[in-house]
């Protein structure tokens, strides 16, 4: 992607909760990206993870739709490999086109509680 221009947004704070508490789907802690695609193009995303100990992971390679919206659940990616559990994480979102990109935790760590967390990811310089 590095020659098309891109667009790079970084998420520094990630650690997806473990063990979840409660029914699945529903109550499973995740970490998510809700990426806004606004243009009138598909936003071809690459997604890098970075551990505090081990090398980086990736890219994932995920598709937003032209005029649409779509939430991403880290534990969801498994291609080139699925994210650590409980391991703290940050990602870089490289995009070919201008998104905007959220960033949302669920913990369900607690029996009976669902804890909730969310921030805008900062904006890069390619």
């Amino acid at each position: 992607m590095a020659g098309l221009g891109g667009r790079v947004w970084v998420v520094p704070g990630g650690r997806i909760p473990f063990p979840s508490n409660g029914e699945e789907p529903e109550f499973t802690s995740f970490d998510q990206l809700s990426v806004l695609n606004t243009g009138d193009e598909p936003a071809e995303l690459e997604i890098t993870v970075y551990y505090e100990d081990r090398e980086p992971v990736g890219p994932y390679s995920v598709r937003v739709g032209a005029r649409r919206i779509r939430h991403v659940r880290l534990n969801d990616l498994v291609d080139p490999e699925a994210i650590v559990l409980g391991r703290r994480f940050g990602c870089v979102v490289r995009s070919p086109v201008p998104v905007v990109v959220q960033f949302l935790r669920q913990d369900t760590r607690l029996p009976g509680s669902v804890g909730l967390t969310g921030t805008m990811a900062f904006p890069a310089d390619p």
